[in-house]
């Protein structure tokens, strides 16, 4: 199609807007979702469901592209219309009416609509990227739009978003808060596929992958039920289901691998050894002067006491906590109270009736810091219990501190915002019901590398997931975890290499999600690498071969399939490859290492290229089992292909029959 006279039209009308100030309806008519606004981008080349709320029983009509159709509302109000497919341009306009209230939504254009969700490297901004103020000046594209999901976390989904939305135009002014990661995808994209693009940018930083997950989803995993019973029980009865998960956490406390008989220091007048006093001030624990927390990421207990006069004890009331970095478990004489993962923020937990004691009430915290400083704000009057007649009554008693390293991490409460389970699905992914798509854009795993194992099983139930949302065999464009920290010095195992090898084996094993590598343009310093212009273009070629069938591009780089032994040594085929495979900075591929069978025992391999192939030759006495290829949190790998384009990290399993 051509461009310009779509464009032409659109800045027609967004003109005509402007001088008669559009003339919209009264915005808080709750007839349209607020997806259906001005600007907006819908799905070309398919259904066009739209839906709101109105009256119940009321007939609402829905005038769109020379379409009109009409519905009915529920007795709750609830509409839904569906529209044929339109292909793509624009600008349209829609007019929705029932009885007399009408709203018209303008500038609407058809083409391709991309969700773009995940952790950090998919929040983090345009400006923070590489030459953004550059990028930020010539960041006019009127046939880009530009959608951001409020961040919120909900126990239930609700029906529509927590805060204002808006579609806008790529400018200047707006692209400076986008998602980078999204807008140069989209950006580069375009070059290639000539129609308008909406981007809807809903992510979390440092959000696990279980957050972005249905609670009936995540059931069908397994291992999750009790925690999910606690999530459901906190939708109704949030003191209930503190205690309870107060009780599973005391569980893993006491069955974790290196767990002291009889040790229970959130129990009034526990005892046990480790206890020191805290400093008044409190604050980072770093700043302490303690050289045993001077870099210390990991959990310590506090814990103190404050005195209660009968009439007090007696009232309702709610204990005040200031800033806890990071996350809390909180404990009110032997009774969890409350727990949050929000890093730097206050804390208001209710206190159950009867609760509180006449006489000394016993209050314990245990706070988790994974990085940077930890501990609870200071002074230590910084923190209080307020009753319901208004006394507030400070923690300014002696506190005692004991710091617990532990070598497995804690349970997390299944409402937490970015590391609970279903709570950014509820708030962020739901409230999109099922408005169309060309697909998903999908970047986390970093805050999942602590269970590596388990991501594949995560991602594909993310996957199935919402495509039961928003359609059967929706594509899905997976950014493997760039490269993060110093090269190793000898094999090891490394969570972020097991996330890495989930993502690859889920895409390989599914027509419909492709894979953009990032191994190679990571920052062992910076988990935030900002080169997410070469990403960008990364994505669109893999959207280009995935998505729309293009196949005079390769997915992503060269792909190892199969592994063999044969008498010059271990033999690795690779798939995928533009030209002959090649090496940079070394006469052959570093990187790879022979394992057995569990990997438990790995060894370094020399290398050397045959044509689209490798050949290890390894030391006599090194395992045969397994390979791997760049297995590290930040490793350097050396293989590519003709175009540039590098070889991905890998593990597969070696054929166990000799060949010649």
């Amino acid at each position: 199609m051509s461009r310009q006279p779509w464009i032409g039209g659109m800045l027609a009308i967004a003109l005509g807007c402007c001088a008669l100030s559009c003339m919209a309806q009264d915005a808080a008519t709750p007839l349209l979702h607020p997806l259906f606004q001005d600007h907006a981008v819908l799905q070309r080349d398919q259904p066009i469901v739209v839906w709101g709320q109105a009256a119940p029983g009321a007939t609402v009509s829905v005038a769109f592209a020379g379409q009109t159709v009409s519905t009915r509302a529920t007795a709750s109000g609830r509409w839904h219309a569906t529209l044929q497919p339109v292909a793509a341009g624009g600008p349209y306009a829609m007019a929705v009416q029932a009885g007399q209230v009408t709203r018209r939504v303008r500038d609407v254009l058809m083409g391709d609509v991309w969700l773009c969700s995940g952790q950090s490297n998919m929040e983090l901004p345009v400006w923070r990227a590489l030459d953004a103020v550059s990028e930020i000046a010539s960041a006019t594209h009127p046939t880009i739009r530009l959608f951001t999901v409020p961040k919120a976390a909900a126990v239930t989904p609700p029906r529509d978003f927590n805060a204002p939305v808006s579609w806008t135009p790529a400018s200047p002014d707006t692209v400076r808060d986008f998602s980078a990661a999204c807008f140069y995808f989209a950006r580069e994209l375009q070059k290639r596929v000539n129609v308008p693009m909406g981007l809807i940018q809903s992510a979390w930083g440092g959000s696990r992958i279980e957050a972005w997950t249905s609670a009936d989803a995540l059931r069908t995993q397994g291992g999750m039920g009790p925690a999910l019973d606690v999530l459901a029980l906190y939708a109704s009865d949030p003191a209930a289901a503190n205690a309870r998960w107060g009780r599973q956490w005391q569980q893993w406390w006491a069955t974790r691998a290196d767990a002291v008989a009889g040790d229970a220091p959130w129990q009034p007048g526990a005892g046990g050894t480790g206890w020191q006093d805290a400093p008044a001030m409190l604050g980072a624990w770093e700043r302490w002067g303690v050289p045993a927390l001077s870099d210390y990421n990991g959990m310590v207990w506090y814990r103190t006491q404050v005195t209660l006069t009968a009439a007090q004890a007696g009232q309702g009331a709610r204990l005040e906590l200031g800033p806890v970095d990071e996350t809390d478990v909180t404990w009110v004489n032997g009774v969890a109270v409350g727990s949050q993962n929000a890093p730097g923020q206050a804390r208001s937990y209710p206190l159950p009736a009867g609760l509180l004691n006449a006489g000394n009430n016993t209050v314990v915290i245990n706070a988790l810091d994974t990085y940077g400083d930890g501990g609870l704000a200071g002074p230590s009057s910084a923190h209080a219990i307020h009753l319901d007649d208004g006394t507030r009554i400070a923690l300014d008693a002696a506190w005692q501190y004991r710091a617990a390293p532990a070598t497995q991490p804690p349970p997390l409460a299944p409402w937490h915002a970015a590391t609970g389970m279903s709570t950014l699905h509820n708030a962020m992914i739901a409230p999109l019901g099922n408005y169309g798509l060309r697909g998903i854009v999908w970047y986390q795993g970093e805050s999942n590398t602590g269970d590596g194992v388990a991501y594949a099983a995560r991602l594909r139930s993310v996957r199935d997931d919402w495509r039961r949302q928003f359609g059967a065999g929706l594509p899905v464009l997976v950014v493997q975890l760039a490269g993060y920290g110093l090269p190793p010095q000898a094999p090891g195992e490394s969570g972020w290499a097991q996330v890495r090898e989930a993502q690859r084996r889920v895409a390989a094993e599914d027509p419909h999600t492709g894979l953009a590598l990032a191994i190679d343009i990571g920052d062992a310093y910076d988990i935030h690498p900002p080169n997410k212009q070469e990403l960008g273009r990364r994505l669109a070629q893999a959207a280009r071969h995935v998505v729309y069938g293009d196949r005079t591009v390769a997915p992503s780089g060269p792909t190892a399939h199969h592994a063999s032994r044969t008498q010059a040594g271990v033999r690795i085929a690779f798939d995928n490859v533009t030209g002959a495979l090649v090496t940079t900075g070394a006469n052959g591929p570093i990187g790879f290492e022979l394992c057995d069978a569990d990997a438990r025992h790995c060894a370094y391999a020399d290398a050397v290229l045959d044509g689209r192939n490798v050949v290890l030759r390894g030391p006599p006495a090194a395992p045969g089992a397994r390979v791997r290829y760049c297995w590290a949190d930040g490793p350097i790998c050396t293989l590519r292909d003709r175009s540039g384009a590098p070889a991905g990290p890998f593990e597969l399993a070696l054929n166990a029959a000799e060949v010649p």
